[in-house]
């Protein structure tokens, strides 16, 4: 297959609202979990990531009514809009535009204000961001859980290696629900603490808000310094409609089959970026994969400590940072990691270094047993 060239990007976050706003953040440490109250979810407060909708009203007033567009759909458009103003002659009557998420406006379920019915269907969500800036072809809607947002650049790899796609807008987004809360709390497990992913006292996860968009192309840029998706495999493990396999069987046979494709061994990889959700089987079963593929000793990261379990966007998010990462030959720290909390011995990265990247894993996993590995090469 063709590679895929990662342009420009933009990332709507408790962090800031640009890239260049949430990498700064990162760089010295901070992070966009805040103490959130929920009495009439769960008694006990829980740590998450939300986004201040006066702030982004404000900026989104440059470009649209805000009380024309829900919460998400202000989040989405505003990182399109950026990216746009880096790329003022792109012809999007040739550009694909590929949505991701997982809930999309389910938040209108409990409280639709002035929107119609449609709008919570993720048909519509796609609709309305093609009909915002004028998008031609049809929106293409990933939502495959957690894994939604590194799928959707998958998606696009692999029609523009088809010949149907050039150029594509790979946007993902979603937000801090009453239904995504009440559903983490069922399940116990929610973090009354900021999450601490692969940390022995983790105790949960800690959930976000957050929304991206990227634009990529088969086509090579002219600029000196590239990022490209050589290789990608999804696999579903079947083991449980919420529980991750023990063995970590889907999640490695998708970094093995992402890593054949590109004829690299996994000793070449530079840096891992991992889903590191901080959940007690989640991460087990991170390690057991990561073990078997030989990549215990790679340098990695969760940077869900940073912005929480951000859902459809977490991949999207987390390769756009992983992208940037290799652009600057830099590694972040996985922030709130203490002492090692899984069976199988990890190299989690614990303070910002310089680091020569060459090749960047990104991996995913979510409910249902997906699992995704996106392979990333500096050019």
């Amino acid at each position: 297959m063709k590679k895929l060239y990662l342009l420009d990007d933009a990332i709507i976050s408790p962090l800031g609202f640009s890239t260049e706003e949430n990498i700064k953040a990162i760089r010295e440490g901070r992070s966009g979990l805040k103490r959130q109250q929920k009495p009439e979810i769960t008694e006990n407060s829980f740590y998450a990531g939300i986004i201040d909708e006066s702030p982004l009203n404000d900026d989104f007033k440059a470009i649209g009514n805000p009380k024309k567009y829900t919460k998400l759909e202000k989040m989405m458009l505003l990182a399109v809009q950026q990216v746009l103003n880096k790329n003022p002659n792109l012809n999007l009557a040739e550009t694909a535009l590929v949505v991701t998420t997982t809930k999309g406006n389910i938040n209108l379920l409990k409280d639709p204000g002035n929107f119609p019915e449609i709008r919570i269907k993720l048909s519509e969500l796609g609709k309305v961001i093609a009909d915002f800036f004028g998008f031609a072809q049809t929106p293409i809607i990933v939502s495959n859980a957690c894994i939604s947002g590194g799928l959707g650049l998958a998606v696009a790899r692999r029609l523009g290696s088809i010949g149907k796609i050039k150029n594509a807008f790979v946007v993902g987004g979603d937000l801090v629900s009453d239904f995504v809360v009440s559903g983490f709390n069922s399940f116990q497990a929610l973090s009354q603490e900021a999450c601490k992913p692969f940390s022995n006292d983790r105790n949960g996860i800690s959930l976000g808000e957050a929304a991206a968009a990227m634009l990529v192309s088969i086509d090579k840029p002219e600029s000196s310094g590239n990022i490209a998706l050589i290789g990608d495999a999804t696999v579903n493990d079947a083991n449980h409609i919420s529980g991750p396999s023990r063995t970590g069987e889907g999640l490695y046979q998708s970094i093995q089959k992402a890593l054949k494709e590109t004829s690299i061994s996994a000793a070449e990889i530079d840096f891992l970026s991992a889903h590191g959700t901080a959940t007690i089987y989640n991460d087990e079963m991170e390690s057991i994969a990561f073990h078997r593929s030989a990549l215990q000793d790679t340098p990695l990261h969760s940077l869900k400590g940073y912005y929480g379990h951000t859902l459809g966007a977490s991949a999207l998010i987390e390769s756009i940072i992983t992208k940037h990462s290799m652009l600057k030959n830099y590694l972040y720290s996985s922030k709130n990691f203490g002492e090692l909390g899984v069976s199988k011995s990890l190299n989690i990265i614990q303070q910002n270094e310089e680091k020569e990247i060459n090749y960047g894993l990104k991996t995913a996993s979510g409910f249902g047993g997906c699992n995704l590995a996106l392979v990333l090469k500096k050019e």
